[in-house]
């Protein structure tokens, strides 16, 4: 079992802010790939805070560790 826990943080257009239907996949910005979670929110966060004003900009963390290792997802906590 790998010990990364890889976070992926990405943004771009949307057509709807509610949703993540991405625009143009050609003007994505790939922020970049964090070892924790942590890391991937604090660059969320900067680049969500920095396109506040724009309501079509939306950032997003996706887990790597779980598309690159799905067996080990662990469940929800009650």
């Amino acid at each position: 079992m790998s010990e990364n826990k890889l976070h992926l943080v990405f943004g771009g257009r949307v057509s709807d802010p509610r949703t993540l239907d991405f625009n143009d996949f050609g003007s994505m910005d790939l922020v970049g790939i964090y070892p924790n979670y942590a890391e991937a929110e604090e660059a969320w966060r900067a680049n969500a805070q920095r396109t506040v004003d724009d309501a079509e900009m939306k950032y997003v963390v996706v887990h790597l560790h779980r598309l690159l290792e799905p067996e080990i997802i662990e469940p929800a906590k009650k």
